[in-house]
Order: structure tokens, then C-alpha cells, then sequence
């Protein structure tokens, strides 16, 4: 639920939403007890108009506060926002972007060079798990005399 809503409830609750039973009520409060029938329904047709006026004007002054208060910070209306996010897509288009923002041909072909550095490159030069020949001989040349 939006803030918008809970402050829409709020009012609504503060001003009341008129049913057709409450304006009927409120307008035989208003009128002599052995008022017609029918001035008592238009008396609570009146009613409900009035009430749904006041709401809507309520509502729209609200939305206008809103709309001054985001427009002061420096918010942008939707309506804006869909319409540079819309511009921005038509841009892309036109340049070959793709939709991380890197031109097509040049993902294309670093795409390719990298297969193709891939290929080139030489794989890392095996060691020999075994020591080189005078390391084996002075190694076993220092066993014999430890013994």
C-alpha cells in the first residue's frame, strides 16, 4: 500500500464516505419529521453529490500539494521519467548498443579476440618433477658420507 492510500484513507476517514443509508439518515435529521418521501430522497441525493464534491476536491488539493512539494525537491513525474527511459532505448538503437550498453560490433570483436588470443597463446611450461642431475649427485653424495 502506497503512502498516497494510507493518506487517501485517512481523509476518507476524517470526512466520511457517504453511504446512500447515512445521507438518508442525514437528510431526515435535517428535514421536519412528516417530510414526503420524496423530498427526503432528493435531500439525500443532494447529500451524496455534495459529499462526493468534497472528497474529489479534498483529493485533488492533496494531489496538487504533492505534486508542488516533488516538484520543489526535484523529483520527476513519472510521465518524464518513461518518457527519457523510452529516448534513451530509441538512442541505443540507433547507436547498435546492446542493453548492457556496449556497442554490438565491439562486443563482437572482443568476443573474437579473445578466442583467438586464446588459440595463440602457448600453454605454461611443464617443470620436471625430478631435480637436475648435480643436485641428485650432491645430494646422494651427502647421504653417503652421513652414513
Amino acid at each position: 500500500m502506497s503512502r498516497l492510500d494510507d493518506v487517501r484513507k485517512t481523509i476518507e476517514a476524517t470526512l466520511g464516505t457517504m453511504t446512500p443509508a447515512k445521507a438518508q439518515q442525514m437528510a431526515k435529521s435535517y428535514l421536519e419529521p412528516d417530510a414526503a418521501k420524496e423530498q427526503v430522497a432528493k435531500a439525500a441525493g443532494d447529500i451524496l453529490e455534495w459529499s462526493q464534491r468534497n472528497r474529489e476536491r479534498v483529493r485533488d488539493m492533496v494531489r496538487g500539494e504533492i505534486r508542488t512539494q516533488l516538484q520543489q525537491v526535484g523529483v520527476a513525474p513519472q510521465s518524464e521519467l518513461d518518457a527519457l527511459k523510452k529516448r534513451v532505448r530509441e538512442l541505443e538503437r540507433a547507436a547498435g548498443m546492446t542493453a548492457s550498453g556496449r556497442a554490438k560490433a565491439t562486443a563482437r570483436k572482443k568476443t573474437a579476440g579473445a578466442k583467438k588470443a586464446g588459440a595463440k597463446k602457448a600453454g605454461p611450461k611443464k617443470t620436471s618433477a625430478r631435480a637436475p642431475a648435480a643436485t641428485r649427485a650432491s645430494s646422494a653424495a651427502g647421504a653417503a658420507a652421513a652414513s
